[in-house]
């Protein structure tokens, strides 16, 4: 049972990647909620629900990523060759 190096350090760089959106993500979603309050006019409200929205497809795409990248790096560890 040895470990797959190769696709553990493929495993690691999108493990960053993952840890990145899951920042990434709250903020913009908190950006959005934050201009919804502020902007009441209807240009600002647009790209406060355009912030609103890329910042929930960002957190289910980094949910998504995240259960990819693990199942990567279980097969990278736990190698049964």
């Amino acid at each position: 049972m040895s470990t797959n190096l190769n696709l553990l350090s493929k495993a690691l760089i999108r493990l960053g990647i993952v840890i990145l959106l899951f920042i990434v993500s709250p903020i913009g979603i908190t950006m959005g909620f934050k201009a919804i309050n502020t902007f009441t006019e209807s240009p600002g409200i647009y790209f406060a629900y355009l912030f609103l929205i890329v910042g929930f497809l960002l957190l289910f795409y980094a949910i998504y990523f995240a259960f990819k990248t693990f199942s990567i790096l279980s097969r990278a560890i736990f190698n049964d060759k």
